[in-house]
């Protein structure tokens, strides 16, 4: 007899753990209730139209915000936030439980019992639908629907508190700019009133052009008075009241033109031609301080537009449901593993030792 154990000890081995595995999973195994959800995100369809800066809120999005609220549901937070509303640790820590599948003590560590927590729910992200499932194993039916309840209204709420938080830093800063906007054009319109006011002029360029069309009709009696004296000193002479006449015209015609000139270009300070440029400038200060501040609030609309749509609804697909009947463990499955991984273990053994002994004869 003792021949024969000790040259199959192995396989007595093998059969112990098989035979230790079926009472376990037959007898001992304390039944655990599955409660399954299917959830998606989804996100109010407000689309702004005739706004160009859409983009401004961009985030993550359809497969991110999922893996996102994942990583949430499977984070230590979670776990503390079922803790504070459920009691997990008495419930997965009671005594009833069998040893193997039970929390060894309700007061260990928060990180052990986050880790047990993680054997216990389950969340996978289906990438081909997008669907992120989550799974569930306590034992009552009720504590596990609850469990995966409260890890959906926990799972929208952070994801909602995140999509407002990141929202409304965008809106202040927007609103800040358009404060910013709205102080730079009140500025820019003063000074191009104060210039007004300061050279009596509404709008330089007018002004200029009408110079410019006096000059030119100036110029024009100018010619005309000097091609009727031209043409009356053929046979006048120079002293006579006639031409004495044409030459104060032509004299005062010439004068009024120089003066005309001077007024465009001579004067350093008054100049309408310095004028006419500042003006523009200040002009185009003002209009580019306008079309910022216009910039700015249709940044502001659309920011408020696209607050709405971060706001994340979970979408169930299957809501958490009440188990009727444990299926976990699964005990004749996984028997039957144990023992097909006990034999094929065994056998490498045996197979081993097989070799050992014909190479030592």
């Amino acid at each position: 007899m003792k021949v024969v154990l000790r040259k199959h000890l192995q396989w007595f081995l093998c059969l112990g753990i098989i035979l230790a595995a079926g009472i376990y999973y037959g007898v001992l195994a304390t039944d655990r209730y599955v409660s399954q959800a299917n959830v998606v995100l989804k996100s109010p369809e407000i689309i702004p139209t005739g706004l160009s800066v859409s983009s401004l809120l961009s985030g993550t999005s359809g497969a991110g915000d999922l893996l996102l609220l994942k990583e949430h549901l499977e984070s230590v937070d979670m776990t503390t936030k079922l803790q504070k509303d459920l009691d997990l640790r008495h419930h997965y820590a009671q005594e009833d439980i069998d040893f193997i599948a039970r929390l060894s003590n309700a007061d260990v560590p928060l990180e052990l019992f986050h880790q047990y927590l993680r054997k216990r729910i389950k969340i996978e992200f289906d990438d081909y639908t997008k669907v992120l499932r989550i799974r569930v194993e306590a034992y009552t039916p009720e504590m596990a629907q609850q469990i995966a309840e409260t890890l959906l209204n926990e799972g929208e709420k952070h994801m909602n508190a995140m999509g407002r938080r990141l929202a409304q830093e965008q809106l202040n800063f927007i609103e800040k700019q358009v404060n910013t906007m709205s102080d730079r054009l009140h500025q820019a319109r003063e000074k191009l009133l104060a210039y007004q006011n300061q050279h009596n002029l509404i709008s330089p360029k007018a002004t200029v052009e009408e110079t410019l069309k006096i000059i030119a009709e100036l110029k024009g009696q100018l010619a005309v008075t000097q091609s009727k004296r031209q043409a009356l000193s053929s046979f006048q002479t120079a002293r006579s009241p006639e031409m004495q006449r044409l030459k104060s015209e032509i004299n005062a015609l010439e004068s009024q033109v120089k003066q005309e000139k001077r007024l465009l270009t001579q004067n350093k300070d008054n100049a309408l031609n310095r004028v006419t440029a500042e003006y523009k400038t200040l002009e185009m200060q003002a209009k580019f301080a306008l079309e910022l501040y216009s910039n700015a609030l249709t940044a502001l609309e659309t920011t408020r537009v696209e607050t709405a749509r971060k706001l994340k609804q979970v979408s169930v697909l299957q809501y958490p449901s009440l188990p009727e009947y444990s299926t976990e463990p699964r005990r004749f499955h996984n028997w039957v593993v144990w023992s097909l991984m006990s034999v094929f273990l065994f056998a490498v053994v045996h197979l081993g030792r097989s070799i050992i002994r014909d190479h030592r004869d």
